[in-house]
């Protein structure tokens, strides 16, 4: 019994050799649709980050415009209204 189990197990004289062994058309379509997939996610994936940091360049932009309208509305003082005697920063 034993010896049927083992003749049984081994492969016969009808597999071909494991070299000679291929996907297929099957395989190949399936390869193809997996390599054209991640190109597009890739392609995808490229186009968001750089819409993401233009929108982020022109934020700091808009940011560093507000701040520098901000500090000329602070620093905008009409020094001539002044008047020297009375300036605490002299006494």
């Amino acid at each position: 019994m034993y010896d049927l189990l083992l003749a049984a197990a081994t492969p016969g004289p009808s597999s071909p050799p494991a070299e000679l062994v291929t996907p297929g058309p099957w395989g190949f379509a399936v390869i193809a649709f997996l390599a054209l997939a991640v190109a597009l996610l890739v392609f995808d994936m490229l186009r968001r980050v750089r819409r993401g940091r233009y929108r982020a360049e022109v934020a700091a932009e808009l940011d560093a415009e507000e701040q520098a309208r901000a500090a000329v509305r602070e620093s905008n003082v009409d020094d001539q209204d002044i008047d020297p005697d009375e300036d605490p920063a002299r006494r």
